[in-house]
């Protein structure tokens, strides 16, 4: 697919894989309007980005509630008359907790942004999408929605959905010319993970990996209409490995637990 020209809505834009998709989208011409919850990160990307409204433009709008929604859409109607090229969903929370002790506001908080928002988003901007028979939406998930992660049990519930989503509506749209897109990237060195997450990956030897690296393969896997990607070494193997042999991955994660279980208690 051609980025450059091409109409962007990205979410979860102000920090860490975010920003730097809306930079390496910028510099390969896109136009992006960059949605995310602070205004003032918004803005200040916006303007970095150029400051030009008819190229980047930032809102400030809470994806999770109908009204929220609507603000994107009367913006994207404003600008582009509600037409948009590629679709990235990128918002997304997390927590580092073990399932007994995650608050059910949590829980709910998760769901709602990691997966009923996306699906919600897609949902109110597809028929534009299918009527010009052209574009492509991207969702950018986890490794732990192919690998099931203890204490990260509502998370990986969230990018499990998330891939089967994804997959889903790809086989939906064969011939319509409009594409599906899912990267799952292993830990990346953003404030999504916690520092209780930092310091059990370097205990560990847990690789994580920057978020410039991780846009850039995500704008590839983009420019070159992949389906999937998973991103990282051994960890894209066990992800298949889990697929066809998940007891395999069982034992080891056995191994592995209570050094996570120690982290995510704060015990460290």
């Amino acid at each position: 697919m051609e980025l450059k020209g091409a109409r962007v809505l990205l979410t979860g834009a102000a920090g860490g894989i975010g920003t730097e998709l809306a930079k390496g989208l910028a510099a390969r011409g896109a136009r992006l309007i960059l949605v995310g919850r602070r205004p003032a990160p918004l803005n200040s990307l916006a303007e970095a980005l150029g400051g030009n409204e008819a190229q980047v433009f930032g809102i400030s709008a809470d994806i999770t509630t109908t009204e929220g929604r609507g603000v994107v859409c009367r913006a994207l109607e404003r600008r582009w008359s509600g037409a948009v090229d590629v679709l990235i969903h990128n918002a997304g929370v997390m927590e580092f907790v073990s399932f007994e002790d995650m608050d059910p506001v949590s829980i709910h908080r998760t769901i709602a942004t990691n997966v009923e928002a996306p699906m919600l988003l897609t949902r109110m901007l597809l028929p534009v999408m299918l009527a010009h028979g052209a574009g492509r939406v991207v969702t950018v998930g986890s490794m732990l929605g192919s690998i099931a992660m203890p204490y990260f049990a509502v998370y990986s519930a969230t990018k499990f959905a998330l891939r089967g989503f994804s997959e889903a509506l790809r086989r939906e749209l064969v011939g319509c010319g409009v594409g599906v897109t899912y990267v799952g990237p292993r830990s990346v060195r953003t404030s999504l993970n916690s520092l209780a997450v930092h310091r059990m990956a370097a205990a560990a030897g847990m690789n994580m990996d920057e978020p410039q690296w991780v846009a850039s393969r995500i704008l590839q896997a983009v420019a070159k209409d992949r389906d999937e990607v998973l991103l990282g070494f051994p960890e894209s193997l066990f992800a298949r490995l889990n697929a066809l042999l998940p007891r395999l991955v069982d034992l080891g994660l056995r191994r592995q637990r209570p050094q996570i279980e120690r982290f995510a208690r704060n015990e460290a």
